[in-house]
């Protein structure tokens, strides 16, 4: 066995077997697998298989296409060829309008990834499934490409192909303990020896904790029970003379597949159960747990009813073992947080269909820093101090119930809530707040008009549109206050803060004390990488001279991760959270100024405090930290305030609002009134696969520099010219906003990606961010976009319609 190599991967499944052998595929032959029994021998070797291009997102359907065609190229190697059945077709079935809608949506987002999806009526759905009765059914989803593989033989190949790059692999080694230097090196230890290595990566499946004890780290994966059972021979299928497609019902929570000539049919039934909750036994290999067929009963009705024919067919055996779920059911692919030279690729429900995209993604940020995808909807940075082991397991039994089922627009389910607050959220809630979650925080979404008030689930603009239009109404006119908690902030301290930060920044660093800028991080790829708002606060009786760093409120980790890794022994740099400690109320509007005057000493005047200010003051007697900011485009202020003097603060700002027509807004109002003015998300809009001159933020990037992160990877960006163009658009419908990833059409072509929309309402128009070719960036250009199935004229507008000259939030 070898006893140093650059990478070990720790597990033998589909997961670790994928990252071998792309890590072999991007140029690195010294890796090294182990495995503490067979390989396949933990979830992947009961796999029902299934091979699908449906994703929520690009990046998931990317990584599955790539699956796809990897699979493919390992099937058709006369070398080593696999069974897998390509091209099978599959169909997700649809009830309700919403569900089709939906669908729309998605065959939308997948075509700009050179993925065609089909909405068909439910006649269709039989003629192409004979097997399925129409009764409850509109129609569905029809993937072309879906069908399925052999587990143990996709493993063994991806394995074989890395043994033959240079790779090495060792079954029958269990990990026993890892150790990490000061060089940031690790030691993997082993029953049958020590290997030393660059990087480790945990690829341990059910056992992923068990590998993440060994780091101290706790990863947000829970284990499932799934149970399906093989049929015996079918007689429909025999006479078919071709394959029978797959399918997956959320009407019935039941997916079915053929095998040989009868069905493989998995169930996810409302009654379901937690797996190694306690602990695994060591000698679980190659394992299942006992058969439980009482538990499917509900589900297996409804399985009876779309196929009648099981009603006639016996089974042949029932398979039940353990498959894991992560906290929102997405796999957690990448950097594991607070670690240097550590990944896992773990989570992986549907791990064989998506195992092969996801071992490239991973093999891409080892070896390269980043995926050639953002990858942050499978960043395991993307939870922040509140995935213990009981919130896990409650949102795994919810995604298990809702397998099939797709998060529609503003739906967030209940499980688990609450799980992070702040001492407003009673208050809020007594005040009729609708909540969102935003990392786990629960955030006001809108104030319900009537306790009795429930929107619609759709992709339509629903029934609170009025409400949130009101909001804004008295934003712009009055005042409003708003909640804004979980908004990422590190305390940077240390007489090197400022040149730490500019070694980092693409534009400029302001030094002055009292005063904000915004700043943008870049990867070392020279695209983005995170924006955030520095302010310099001076010394005081609250600490010394200091820098705020605020980013998104799911950032925490990630920006942690980022610039920790970036500090140098020589420099006098200290960075510490206050994440945690500090919530913020925003003040906005035309009267903003006036209600801070009224809770709040000193001169707030234009002139005293102008835009980008920041100072420390008290909120009545609630000690705070003032920002003349703006999300809204409004003259605004952030008061950021420790949580335990938040109440106070909360009720000194309501009582100085009183006589200016003080009201609460909430979230959906902010997100309609950055797209007004032209403001980005993090990870909606801000992406690793855009530079900042194609992301439109040019006004932030200072090329002459000395240097900066990314500066030389940038300069080669600019010199090759822009693959896509931020622009914004005005749609020629008022009935429903741009979803994410919904594609732009010109002559049937895809020319353009969705990355956020919504409402204007201060300028009556219905607005949309997007990338699209650079040919087609000018004001006045039209195209057409897909909107859950209608094509609708998308003209690009100057950016910032309301205010383009900030006028109103300067005051």
């Amino acid at each position: 066995m070898k006893s140093r190599t650059k990478v070990v991967v720790i597990g033998g499944g589909i997961a670790g077997c994928s990252t071998l052998f792309h890590l072999t595929r991007e140029g690195w032959s010294d890796v090294v697998l182990v495995e503490r029994n067979e390989l396949t021998s933990g979830t992947t070797w009961h796999s029902a298989a299934q091979v699908t291009n449906f994703g929520v997102n690009q990046t998931m359907v990317g990584l599955k296409t790539h699956s796809i065609r990897l699979y493919k190229e390992l099937a058709e190697d006369p070398e080593y060829p696999i069974n897998y059945h390509h091209g099978d077709g599959g169909i997700r079935l649809a009830n309700t309008d919403a569900q089709m809608q939906g669908y729309r949506h998605f065959a939308s987002m997948a075509r700009g990834m050179d993925v065609e999806f089909e909405v068909i009526d439910a006649e269709e759905c039989a003629r192409r499934h004979p097997l399925v009765s129409t009764s409850n059914l509109l129609g569905g989803l029809w993937d072309p490409l879906d069908g399925d593989i052999d587990p143990a033989q996709l493993c063994q190949a991806l394995a074989y192909h890395a043994r033959k790059a240079g790779a090495q692999i060792y079954r029958n080694t269990p990990v026993t303990e890892l150790t990490q230097h000061r060089d940031d090196t690790w030691t993997v230890h082993t029953e049958h020896g020590n290997i030393d290595c660059d990087i480790v990566v945990n690829a341990g499946g059910y056992r992923v904790n068990e590998v993440g004890a060994m780091m101290d780290v706790h990863h947000p994966v829970a284990s499932m029970e799934h149970q399906y059972f093989l049929t015996e021979d079918i007689a429909e299928i025999v006479q078919a003379g071709h394959r029978m497609p797959l399918l997956r019902c959320p009407i019935s929570d039941y997916y079915c597949r053929q095998e040989k000539n009868g069905l493989l049919i998995g169930f996810y039934e409302q009654g379901c159960k937690t797996w190694g909750m306690d602990g695994i036994d060591p000698n679980f290999v190659n394992a299942l747990c006992p058969d439980d067929l009482d538990r499917i009963t509900d589900v297996l009705q409804g399985a009876f009813d779309r196929m009648p024919a099981l009603l006639e067919t016996g089974i042949r055996s029932v398979i039940n073992g353990p498959i894991t779920y992560t906290i929102d059911g997405a796999p957690l692919v990448g950097q594991i947080p607070g670690k240097r030279n550590a990944f896992c690729i773990i989570g992986l429900r549907a791990g064989l269909g998506e195992g092969g995209g996801h071992g490239w993604l991973l093999a891409q940020q080892i070896v390269h820093g980043e995926a050639c995808y953002d990858t942050w909807c499978l960043d395991p940075r993307r939870f922040t101090g509140h995935t213990n082991v009981e919130l896990t397991s409650l949102k795994a039994i919810e995604d298990y119930q809702n397998e099939f089922r797709f998060h529609f627009p503003h739906e967030h389910r209940p499980a688990g809530r609450p799980a992070k607050t702040t001492p407003l959220t009673p208050v809020m809630a007594a005040e009729g707040a609708e909540f969102t979650v935003v990392n786990g925080w629960e955030r006001v979404d809108y104030i319900k008009p009537r306790a009795d008030f429930h929107p619609s689930l759709t992709f339509n603009f629903d029934e609170a549109f009025e409400v949130v239009g009101r909001e804004i109404e008295n934003v712009r006119n009055n005042v409003g206050l708003c909640e804004v908690n979980g908004f990422n902030r590190f305390e940077i301290t240390g007489a090197d803060r400022h040149a730490f930060l500019d070694r980092l920044v693409c534009g400029t660093v302001s030094k002055r004390e009292g005063r904000v800028g915004l700043a943008y991080l870049l990867n070392h790829q020279g695209r983005i990488k995170s924006e955030a708002t520095i302010a310099n606060l001076p010394q005081s009786d609250r600490g010394p001279a200091r820098i705020w760093y605020g980013s998104a409120a799911a950032s925490e980790l990630h920006d942690m991760d980022w610039l920790t890794q970036h500090l140098r022994k020589d420099e006098d740099v200290q960075v510490r959270s206050l994440t945690n400690e500090q919530t913020i109320l925003v003040l906005a509007g035309p009267n903003a100024r006036k209600v801070l005057s009224a809770c709040a000493r000193g001169d707030w005047s234009n002139h005293a405090f102008p835009w980008l200010s920041v100072r420390e003051c008290f909120i009545g007697h609630s000690p705070a930290t003032v920002m003349s900011v703006s999300f809204s485009g409004e003259l605004a202020y952030e008061i950021h305030v420790p949580n335990s003097s938040l109440y106070a603060a909360y009720l000194a700002v309501r009582k100085a609002g009183e006589p200016f027509g003080l009201s609460l807004f909430g979230a959906r109002a902010v997100e309609a009134m950055r797209m007004e003015k032209g403001f980005f998300h993090w990870k909606a809009d801000l992406l690793t696969e855009f530079d900042p001159y194609e992301t439109g933020l040019d006004r932030f990037v200072k090329m002459s520099k000395s240097d900066f992160v990314g500066k030389a990877a940038l300069q080669d960006l600019i010199n090759r010219g822009p693959v896509r163009k931020m622009v914004t658009l005005k749609l020629d419908t008022a009935h429903a906003p741009a979803h994410g990833g919904a594609s732009l059409m010109l002559d049937n072509t895809v020319v353009g990606t969705v990355t956020s929309g919504d409402w204007g309402h201060r300028v009556g128009l219905n607005l949309a961010y997007a990338f699209v070719e650079p040919e087609l960036s000018t004001p006045g250009t039209t195209m057409l976009l897909d909107l859950c199935g209608d094509r609708i004229e998308a003209t690009v507008i100057q950016p910032s319609p309301y205010d383009p000259d900030h006028m109103r939030m300067r005051g």
